[in-house]
């Protein structure tokens, strides 16, 4: 069952789809949650809070590709009636959040104890993710460190960053991403978790004005990067783990991964939390690299 703003674009997806199966075009979001179904996928750019309240009340799982802070925050706090409900809530289903969720998680099984975990990303995976990335950029990021949040201006903290070719490096910034947030309930004791976006000179100053220029319909190709820090048999190590993709391919790609997994009973527990939380990451990553999206391990030395 399929619904979009977008009627061009619905209707290009549904003539895609219905050579091998029966797909239902319908007006509104309420229209479909009114349906017979099991899982819906929200991938909109805003009210996934609301309606995702509304599923869970009617028997429906739910997966979310929203990163903005506010509503990845709004989605979490639906944890408790989604876990009475007996329902799942998977927050953060896209590239990054999702994917990168996945990479810390399974970087982190390496480890006795997971300390830092750092993430950046690039690219964007069409109109309304360039938008989001470009609010981001101006908002307020906020960093996990020692035990508390910590508020950070957007726009600020540049790093170096090195994602896999043809990405490689590129200068990311602190953003209003929602992350942090989502990982640090994956990893209890965790001392610092940040999230960070690449950005070029131009975005930084034009981040608190509107958008200058309609932006792509696709974002082009993209890339994730998560550092995992901690220790093991008393040492200190580093691992870093990263992918390159299309961002919009890649994260409807997560998506759909998940929404198969909760229809195969493979949550954790009910209720709503990040891919990290609520997921075995190895699975996931078996059945996303199946399905074209892979991930790399940095293997470098530092000097």
């Amino acid at each position: 069952m399929l619904c979009d703003t977008d009627l061009k674009r619905l209707d290009m997806v549904h003539r895609a789809l219905e050579e091998e199966r029966t797909v239902t075009v319908v007006d509104t979001a309420e229209a479909v949650l009114a349906a017979d179904i099991d899982i819906v996928i929200l991938a909109h750019p805003s009210g996934h809070t609301d309606l995702a309240r509304q599923a869970i009340a009617q028997g429906i799982d739910v997966i979310s590709g929203s990163d903005d802070i506010v509503e990845v925050k709004g989605l979490l706090d639906l944890d408790p009636l989604a876990t009475e409900l007996g329902r799942t809530i998977a927050v953060g289903a896209g590239f990054a959040p999702g994917l990168t969720c996945l990479l810390a998680a399974h970087a982190g099984v390496r480890f006795d104890q997971v300390t830092e975990i750092h993430v950046a990303k690039a690219g964007t995976g069409g109109p309304a993710c360039a938008r989001q990335h470009h609010g981001a950029l101006s908002g307020t990021a906020r960093d996990w460190r020692d035990g508390g949040w910590v508020e950070r201006p957007g726009g600020t903290g540049r790093e170096l960053c090195w994602f896999p070719t043809p990405i490689d490096g590129r200068d990311c910034y602190r953003a209003a991403l929602p992350d942090s947030m989502l990982l640090v309930r994956s990893f209890p004791g965790i001392e610092r978790v940040t999230a960070r976006m690449a950005a070029n000179r131009r975005d930084r100053l034009t981040m608190k004005l509107p958008m200058l220029r309609p932006p792509h319909a696709e974002g082009g190709p993209g890339g994730v990067r998560v550092e995992v820090r901690g220790t093991r048999d008393g040492a200190f190590e580093t691992h870093v783990l990263g992918s390159m993709d299309r961002p919009g391919l890649a994260g409807g790609t997560v998506a759909a991964v998940v929404a198969v997994a909760i229809l195969n009973d493979r949550v954790r527990r009910p209720g709503s939390g990040g891919l990290s939380e609520l997921f075995a990451p190895l699975p996931l990553l078996h059945d996303l690299a199946d399905r074209g999206v892979r991930a790399a391990a940095f293997e470098g030395l530092v000097a």
